[in-house]
């Protein structure tokens, strides 16, 4: 028996050690434990390098100058981007309101389709103040390997495709990074209830 204890108590403390190292999120010293950060396993987030609408390669920290609600997407998207992308603009909106600015970001992870002029002038029918951003291959590889983002384009039919992709929205700050992601099921009210609680405690 005393093994068999010994044998669980390393267990136990192994495991107490991986929760330790891969999990920010969650822990009751964390500012933002009150908002009901969710844990992410390891590191997410980083910089990145990008096209703005102008055709200008901007950086992240360029880009990341408030409190900032990331989204990946692409332009030729039938359903899924506009109604999450609209769903982003009305909580800035709200957010707005309240006197809390939140920048919204959208990456699109289709740049064969989506040059500098289309994302921005996507972004902006969302919202005024939308950041709409492409770049090559290799630079939105990039941005979307920092945020674990998934995309795969399907096989052209008759020259159109679609991409399938994941559908998380990022709070970013300058201060902190990464803060939190959120799923697509929120409502404009629900989500910006929850960036109002972390950009409160920024």
């Amino acid at each position: 028996m005393n093994r068999i204890a010994a044998i669980v108590a390393v267990i136990v403390a192994a495991v107490s050690l991986l929760a330790m190292v891969f999990f920010s999120r969650g822990d009751g010293d964390d500012q933002f434990a009150a908002c009901g950060a969710s844990a992410v396993a390891g590191d997410l987030g980083g910089p990145f390098t990008l096209v703005n609408k102008n055709g200008d390669t901007v950086t992240s920290e360029e880009v990341i100058t408030e409190p900032t609600l990331i989204y990946f997407g692409y332009t030729f998207c039938p359903d899924v981007c506009p109604l999450d992308v609209d769903r982003n603009a009305s909580a800035i909106e709200i957010l707005e309101e309240r006197g809390q600015m939140v920048t919204p970001v959208f990456i699109t992870i289709d740049p064969a389709r989506d040059d500098p002029e289309s994302v921005g002038d996507f972004a902006e029918a969302m919202h005024p103040r939308m950041i709409g951003l492409t770049g090559s291959d290799e630079q939105v590889a990039a941005a979307s390997k920092a945020y674990r983002t998934y995309y795969k384009a399907h096989p052209p039919e008759d020259g159109e495709y679609i991409v399938d992709h994941s559908t998380f929205s990022y709070l970013v700050t300058p201060e902190h990074g990464f803060v939190e992601f959120f799923r697509r099921e929120l409502t404009p009210e629900q989500l910006a209830d929850k960036i109002g609680c972390f950009v409160d405690r920024i």
